[in-house]
């Protein structure tokens, strides 16, 4: 039996026999793993509450024949605490927690980059530091980045050529030029590209002087550059509610 100890962030769990649970994270050294969690679903479990989703616990866990099994829970931030109480956070808290679900597609594999991006995430939302529609955007960008996915704004996607541009192509990539530019591209505005640049890099001052239409595009974007490479829609998205 091979114990081992590590922090993560609780993503989602399901139902195991009649008290068990199982506990998908996205751990800081180990990446996405699921273990079982013993006995939690009873009343009397001491520690069940703490592998909820949205929690950041510090567990141990020893290896099984198929799952790990967590043997210790111990809660590091209960950022659930502050996001259920407020549906527009939670949904959004949701789906900042699946996509990093449908990112860390493979268990075991570290991914430390997108640990610290959720982690920051849920801190921010629980925290009620900034906009919540900025904070989603800001990290869907960012993952993408992890992924590869990030989609071009300072340059065209196919040729490289410095913009600013005007035209944007989710099936191309992001931003494009005038000789690249595919039928059926859209036309953001100036402000448009200027929030997506601010929020892939965290330029705060810029993204939180936006105007509600110039967000409400942006997040359009966001999210239509996303859905294009997961293949399909992510089921928490079109809950969120925007302004």
């Amino acid at each position: 039996m091979t114990l081992w100890r590590d922090t993560g962030v609780v993503l989602r769990v399901q139902k195991l026999g009649e008290a068990d649970r199982i506990a998908t994270l996205l751990t800081r050294r180990r990446g996405k793993v699921r273990a079982v969690a013993k006995g939690v679903r009873r009343t009397r479990s001491r520690w069940g509450a703490r592998l909820e989703p949205f929690n950041h616990v510090d567990l141990q866990c020893y290896t099984g024949r198929t799952l790990d099994v967590v043997t210790q829970a111990q809660t590091v931030d209960a950022f659930g605490a502050g996001l259920v109480g407020d549906y527009m956070r939670y949904t959004t808290a949701c789906a900042v927690l699946e996509t990093t679900d449908r990112l860390a597609a493979e268990e075991g594999e570290p991914a430390l980059r997108l640990y610290l991006l959720v982690v920051g995430a849920l801190r921010a939302l629980a925290g009620r530091e900034r906009d919540a529609h900025l904070v989603l955007d800001a990290f869907l960008l960012r993952a993408m980045g992890y992924a590869g996915w990030a989609p071009a704004i300072s340059e065209c996607a196919r040729c490289a050529e410095p913009g600013p541009h005007r035209a944007f192509n989710v099936a191309a990539g992001g931003a494009v030029c005038g000789r690249c530019r595919p039928a059926g591209s859209v036309t953001p505005s100036p402000e448009t590209f200027e929030l997506l640049d601010a929020l892939l890099h965290g330029d705060w001052p810029i993204a939180d002087a936006a105007t509600a239409p110039v967000r409400r595009d942006t997040s359009g974007l966001v999210a239509a550059h996303l859905q294009w490479h997961l293949e399909r829609q992510l089921r928490s998205l079109p809950l969120v509610e925007r302004r």
